[in-house]
């Protein structure tokens, strides 16, 4: 009988909107390898799942060998660890029930787990960032999109379907603004990242008085924040009222699950001190009375797309071995 090979290495895949990373990562989490590609260039999941399985094959070739890799983790938007599906992405082209666990064993001969963005990055969060030694805390990862993850007594909590903390859904203003997934008045609207500009449109209308960002083209939440470090005060405002928004989504989390800590992590959370201060300001003015002061509000100090593929190889060490090769 063939001895049976140790595997010590695993391919982790952060699939975001803008671009897709994969790496060659290590037992140790070192990572060894990595590239990505643009997802907006691909407008069929056939075709993104063609690339992908390309491009990973082609970097372990390339990176000690096919035969080197364990397994394969991908955190995506709207995908279910329990059952290997990605469901109506709000924010991607490809909608309907997508099998992508299944789609990418297929191609690739290998164990493959899939799990939501957010709770991979909270799994990588806890095992290299500000999670670590925490065991009740919620991962609030705020981009395009707002998703998040919280532990319980150190176990994450999936749900019975496996989407578990769809914050960003989770409405509070009734006949709001619409969200990206159809619905009014959701938490993303207002503090992802179309949400942000939607408040800074509103904010510069509202007024005559100067700021840096109307002579600005094309202006992303990095610029607003960066004209907030300048002294603009409508760009402080527009942080101010993105930070009050999200507090009362954090009030809320806080009272259900009562967690030592939330962690603010993704694009939006580099505003920093801008919008983590009337955020905490907010979610203590809105948070269950025995709890108030109790809960850490913190940004993430990980680079994102590093923790992200960290907490997608996180998934793929958890799956269980397969091979068509051995």
């Amino acid at each position: 009988m063939k001895d049976a090979i140790t595997k010590t290495r695993v391919v982790g895949v952060d699939v975001s909107v803008e671009a897709t990373t994969y790496a060659i990562v290590d037992i140790r989490g070192n990572i060894i390898a990595e590239k990505n590609f643009k997802t907006t260039d691909y407008h069929t999941v056939n075709e993104f799942v063609t690339k992908l399985a390309e491009s990973i094959i082609e970097l372990t070739e390339a990176n000690g060998g096919y035969e080197t890799i364990r397994s394969v983790g991908i955190s995506c938007p709207s995908a279910s660890s329990v059952t290997g599906c990605m469901v109506n992405a709000p924010n991607l082209d490809w909608k309907g029930v997508i099998p992508l666990e299944a789609m990418m064993r297929d191609r690739l001969g290998l164990a493959v787990g899939i799990s939501n963005d957010a709770h991979a990055a909270a799994l990588g969060e806890r095992a290299y960032g500000a999670g670590r030694g925490l065991k009740d805390f919620v991962l609030i990862n705020i981009g395009v999109g707002l998703g998040s993850c919280f532990f319980s007594n150190g176990y994450e909590h999936k749900g019975a379907e496996g989407f578990a903390g769809e914050m960003g859904h989770c409405c509070i203003s009734v006949d709001g603004r619409v969200c990206g997934c159809g619905k009014r008045g959701c938490l993303e609207a207002y503090v992802g990242a179309k949400g942000v500009l939607l408040t800074a449109k509103e904010v510069m209308s509202e007024s005559d008085a100067p700021s840096l960002m109307r002579d600005i083209n094309d202006l992303t939440p990095r610029m607003i924040a960066e004209c907030c470090d300048k002294g603009d005060e409508l760009a402080i405002e527009v942080y101010r009222r993105t930070g009050y928004m999200l507090g009362i989504g954090l009030a809320n989390y806080a009272s259900l699950v009562n967690p030592e800590a939330i962690i603010l992590a993704g694009g939006i959370s580099k505003a920093g001190h801008w919008l983590l201060e009337p955020a905490d300001k907010s979610m203590e003015e809105h948070v269950f009375h025995n709890i108030r002061g109790k809960v850490r509000l913190m940004l993430s100090t990980l680079d994102n797309r590093e923790r992200d593929v960290l907490g997608a190889s996180a998934v793929a060490w958890d799956v269980k071995e397969y091979s068509l090769f051995i």
